[in-house]
């Protein structure tokens, strides 16, 4: 079975998930820039975690076969920061980069003004970079929001075919399945989506631009919920080609329309160091 996770934040889980996410599956990834928890005062900050995402990760990653993507973005719940407003600026430069395969996460968080702005702007960014758009969805009155930023990305003029509404569930997904965009749902181990409820979607709306993520981060997540999910597809009598195209197929067509993907072999003979670090720890 191979696995392409389109939502994880490796840069909130060790090394050894890696390890574990590699044994169940998962072969390739897309790493979104997320909010990292703890308020962020500068561009500056994102400048260097930016380029974690398209360097320290990717190495990581590679220790154990995965080939690491990541999407660029100034975060919903931060765009409400006027200290962070100015990382709009620097956008335009990782937008450029190689294995950046989307700007996201963008959208919702609590349906500010300032929110709306900068999705507008994102999206206008991924329109002149010629890359998807991954939308978030916000945690809270989350119907308004995704009809709110359906509306956004109509006005937007982006092709439909490349965007991804993320984080939907059983009452959002009405909502987006005749729009053309992309659908994506995260499996958690309490909140949000799990194994059951996707196969049910799945068997209601079909395998079409579905995308299950497991969107782990710095919260109470689950790396292999993915595989979880392929396992729970099956039990329900989903063919080995079905899951495939969830898992696999699926977030390659979306994210191969950045012409950016890379999901050639990686030679773990030669994993060498990075900025003169590895992920070794003790030993000779």
């Amino acid at each position: 079975m191979r696995i392409f996770d389109p939502h994880i934040h490796m840069t909130s889980r060790t090394t050894d998930d890696y390890e574990r996410m590699a044994a169940a599956g998962v072969r390739a990834l897309v790493e979104p820039a997320f909010w990292l928890g703890q308020p962020r005062t500068s561009p500056a900050s994102f400048a260097d975690y930016f380029d974690s995402l398209i360097g320290w990760e990717p190495f990581r990653a590679g220790q154990f076969g995965i080939r690491h993507h990541a999407t660029i973005a100034l975060n919903p719940k931060e765009a409400n920061d006027p200290r962070c407003r100015p990382v709009l600026d620097l956008l335009p430069r990782y937008l450029e980069k190689d294995g950046v395969v989307a700007v996201g996460e963008i959208g919702y968080d609590s349906m500010t003004p300032e929110e709306d702005e900068a999705f507008a702007a994102q999206l206008a960014l991924a329109v002149a970079h010629e890359l998807p758009a991954m939308v978030h969805t916000p945690h809270r009155d989350k119907a308004r929001g995704v009809e709110r930023s359906l509306a956004v990305v109509r006005e937007s003029g982006i092709d439909p075919g490349r965007v991804v509404l993320d984080h939907l569930n059983e009452v959002t997904v009405k909502l987006v399945r005749d729009t053309g965009c992309w659908l994506a749902f995260s499996i958690y181990p309490d909140t949000k989506m799990s194994p059951p409820r996707m196969v049910e979607l799945l068997r209601a709306y079909g395998t079409e631009r579905m995308l299950v993520n497991s969107a782990a981060d710095w919260g109470r997540s689950d790396p292999l919920l993915t595989r979880a999910t392929a396992e729970a597809m099956l039990d329900a009598g989903f063919s080995a080609d079905d899951v495939d195209r969830v898992l696999w197929r699926n977030p390659v067509e979306f994210y191969g329309q950045s012409g950016r993907l890379d999901l050639s072999d990686l030679d773990l003979a030669d994993a060498g160091t990075f900025a003169g670090n590895s992920i070794l720890r003790g030993g000779s």
